[in-house]
Order: C-alpha cells, then structure tokens, then sequence
C-alpha cells in the first residue's frame, strides 16, 4: 500500500546556526515582510562538468557561468539518490536513503498500462509515481508556515493525479508541469497540469521509442517531422514561470524550477540546434536504438537542450532584476543526479561527469561519484561573496535546514541534513557531516556511505551477480578506480556500524534490499 502511515524513527541531524541568521537578518528589515525569495532550479540528468563552470568545454552556458562568477561553486554536493523520483523525494523531505519513503523510481505498474502514452491520455488514473504518505511533510509546508508563496514549475514524479501526493496537497500554491515522469519523456505532450487540471495542446500522440518511419532517408531532416511539434513543454512552462515570479514579487515567494532538460527525448528549439551543427559539424544520426526519439544530429541536440536552459535562467535573472528583487533572491542551481547515457546522449564524448566518468555503469543510476555528485552554484548578491568556492561535503537533504535558517523556519521534522548556510556566506562555524548515505534498490541494488575521504561502495546486492565490497580514498582516488577494501577493515566497519544504526527497513516492499537486513558486509547466502 502506497498510503501508510509513516512508522519510520529518524535522527535529528538539522543545525541551525546563529550567526549566519543573523546576517540573513540584516537583509530582511522592517519592510516586504522582507524575507528573501528562493529560486531552487534543479536541472533533469545534468552532469558534473555539463556547465562552463565546471569546465565544461564543448557546451555554452554563460548565464549558468555568470552565477558561479557573482555567488559560490560547490565542488563536492551530492544527489541524494542517483535517479529522479527518490532525489527529488529527499531534497523536499529532507532525509537520506536510509530514512526516505521513497527510494527509487516507482511507476506503480499495478494500476495497468501505465507505459501506455495512448491509454494515459484516456485515463488520468494510470499517469504518475507510486505516492507519497498524505502526511508528508515538505519544505514547501514549511516556507508557507512562514509566509511564503510556493510554485513548482516542470517536473513533479512524486505521486499521481487522484492521489494526495499532488504538489498542491504537498505544500505548493502553484504547480504548472509533468505530473507524470513517464510523460516527460517527451517535449511535446497532448497536455501538462496547471494545478490539478489538464491543459491540452494541439499535439501529435508520438509515444517515447518511436522509431524513423519505415524507408526513410536518416539524413534527411524531413524524416525527423513527427518529433518536432508546435507546443514544446519547456517554453510553455517557461512562460508560467515567469508569471509567478512577476504576480508574486511583492511578497517573499519559494519558486523550485523542476526543469526536464536535458533529460531525453532529444528535442531542442531549432536555432540552438543549428548553432550547434554549426559548431560541432557533421556527425552520426541517432536511430533511436536506446529509446526515446532518433535524432538527425544528436550531439547538436543536447547541447543545444542546455543553451537553451541557460538561455531561460538569464532571462529568469533579468527579470528579477527588471523587477528590482533579485538582490533580495537566493538562487540555487544543481541537478538531480549524474548524466543519461540513454536516448542519444553521449556522456563520453562532452565529458559530462568530468574528471569522473558518466557512461553506463558510472553515471545516472549508479552510486559512483559520476552517478551523485552533481554541481551546485549558489547567488545571492551582498551575501554570498562572488567568485568563490567550497569544498563543503553536501548533499540536496541540506536543503530543508538550509531554506530554514535562510527564511526562518523551525524544523521540527526529522531531519538527516545540516544546513549549508554557514558555508554558502563563508562563515567558519560551518558544521559538517559524520556521514552522507545512499541506498539505491535499483540497476542490481547498490549501498554506498561516505565518511570524510573514504567511500564504500556496495553493488549486485540484488541481482544475480557477485556482491561487491569496494573501499575508496576520494582525496588519492576522485575516479575511484582503486579498490582498497581489503587494506582497511577497520574503515569498513566503522562503514558498517553507520549502516546498522542509520538504515530504516522501507515501507514500501519494492523498495526492500533483502541481503541488507544481514548488514553492510553480509555475504548472500
């Protein structure tokens, strides 16, 4: 059952630190109620080094750069969970994969067809994730508590129409976007959902893996038609977006930009598509053999998807600029978890999870540091010093603490995260975690924990291959290519008693890792 009643007993991990909210006070006077507006834009598979900011070199990104330039570039933050559903799931609640209801994607197949894009445009009940508990409590409940307006815009994946695990039931005024993952999946829906209710566009129905219609010429762009519609997701809910920003400016507003891009389907607005045939030449078409949409000149494609987000977020700013509020915003920029190697994406050839590697087995879906760690890039004029950088170890459940000493909210949830606001205005009373953990039931079951430098990795814990034990010293090894696990045993169950003491049997049978119940080092049987 998907609507139990929570029985999870969680560590309260959140610290709050005086002298940062103090500073955060200083800017909130007497007037607009004068608590700072949070933009939090978490991009959909973007790698590591997918920005210029981290040494991306083969796409543009200026606007993305000038943030990093004017605020703070986090080098060690980290998903919380490798794939969508579970990351955004424990960025909201705040709680690491030991704690989380959810813990990987869960498209509740139960209900029927639910792969079916036809049958999903008939019935609304086969759209969406496997919910959350109707008593979730999200940092959107939490900001209202404390005055602020709240809107999603783009991508929820959290729970399904009908359900009580809808955005505007999970503390949010305003949702516009993808109720469901699997609609995601292309840029030119039949409809989105403006709160509770369809809106529907003149689209084709071309469901995700449709292939190049048969005799076609791959080389001709012609062929490709059908994957190019006149209502594309991304500049419609852009348009949204800026709505709310501009009818709530008068009051401090929590905005969570949600953006699909540049998750596949590779579908990108033609001009960014041409720069780049233009930059990068001639190349191979992609066919569609691993899913999603072929695309004519898929590299093209990507890049041009990540332009043409960065080309939005520089408009988002001027726009808070125009309307005189954004040295009064905190703007927060990272992604959900590594890079796709699916659908036409080619990780190798941009370097996406740069210098740690992001292809198939590395990258999205899998606890390796090209898996989870992702970049953050955090502004907020006069408070955050520009051009600066921390190496403070974090992850997205900070996120909930940290939004709380930046609006003043208590949290009186369980809590595994420690605010991050101490780092981000470079005050040295930053604390830091003991721990950071994952547990990840999917791609063969996998577990990994980091404690200051050295990071254990478990993987095949539930499939039908030999279990893994792996050791690595992140400050000697970023790659982790060298596995020293058995150098160190000592490291290793001190891995294990974290394990033990922090890991909650889910709720959920479907999330279960049965070899875990033995413990961090158990053998299968």
């Amino acid at each position: 059952m998907f609507f139990k009643k929570s029985i999870l007993s969680l560590l309260l991990a959140g610290t709050f630190f005086l002298s940062c909210k103090e500073q955060v006070k200083e800017t909130t006077s007497e007037n607009q109620s004068v608590k700072p507006n949070i933009i939090y834009i978490l991009a959909d598979d973007l790698g590591y080094a997918e920005v210029g900011a981290y040494a991306q070199e083969k796409i543009e990104t200026p606007n993305i750069d000038a943030l990093a330039k004017g605020g703070m570039l986090f080098t060690q933050h980290y998903s919380s969970a490798p794939v969508c559903a579970p990351a955004r799931n424990m960025f909201l609640t705040g709680k690491h994969a030991g704690h989380a209801y959810i813990r990987s994607n869960s498209e509740w197949k139960e209900r029927g067809a639910v792969w079916d894009h036809y049958a999903m445009a008939k019935d609304s009940t086969l759209e969406g994730q496997g919910p959350m508990p109707a008593n979730t409590v999200t940092m959107a409940h939490k900001l209202k508590e404390v005055g602020y307006t709240t809107a999603i815009v783009g991508k929820w994946g959290l729970g399904a129409p009908h359900t009580k695990s809808v955005p505007n039931d999970m503390g949010f005024d305003f949702f516009y976007g993808y109720n469901c993952q699997r609609q995601a999946h292309t840029y030119n829906p039949l409809f989105l959902y403006k709160n509770r209710n369809r809106v529907h566009f003149a689209n084709d129905t071309v469901p995700p893996g449709t292939k190049l219609p048969e005799g076609a010429d791959p080389n001709d762009q012609e062929s490709y038609a059908q994957f190019d519609q006149e209502y594309y997701s991304p500049e419609l809910m852009f348009k949204e977006l800026t709505d709310f920003v501009d009818r709530s400016k008068e009051q401090p507003f929590f905005l969570y930009w949600a953006s699909p891009i540049p998750h596949v389907a590779l579908q990108a607005p033609q001009k960014w598509v041409d720069y780049y045939i233009e930059k990068f030449g001639a190349e191979e078409p992609y066919l569609g053999d691993k899913g999603y949409f072929p695309h004519k000149n898929p590299r093209a494609a990507y890049a041009a998807m990540v332009s043409y987000l960065d080309e939005n977020i520089g408009k988002l700013v001027q726009q808070l600029k125009d309307e005189g509020i954004y040295d009064n915003t905190l703007i927060v920029f990272t992604s959900d978890n590594g890079p796709s190697y699916a659908g036409g994406a080619d990780p190798e050839f941009f370097e996406s999870a740069k210098p740690f590697a992001g292809e198939y087995g590395r990258g999205k879906g899998y606890l390796y540091e090209g898996g989870i760690r992702v970049p953050m890039i955090a502004s907020w004029p006069d408070k955050i010093k520009a051009g600066t950088k921390s190496d403070h170890i974090s992850a997205h459940y900070d996120m909930l603490a940290t939004f709380g000493d930046v609006a003043g909210y208590e949290n009186t949830e369980t809590s595994d995260g420690i605010s991050i606001l101490p780092a981000m205005l470079s005050d040295e009373t930053q604390k830091g975690h003991d721990f950071l953990y994952w547990e990840f039931p999917s791609y063969g079951g996998q577990v990994a924990i980091r404690m200051g430098d050295w990071k254990v990795v478990r993987q095949n814990l539930k499939n039908d291959k030999e279990p893994t034990l792996e050791l690595y010293n992140l400050k000697d090894d970023p790659t982790e290519t060298k596995n020293i696990a058995a150098l160190h045993p000592e490291v290793l169950e001190k891995a294990a008693e974290i394990f033990k003491a922090e890991r909650e049997i889910p709720e959920l049978e479907n999330f279960e890792i049965p070899i875990l119940q033995e413990g961090l080092l158990a053998e299968k049987k």
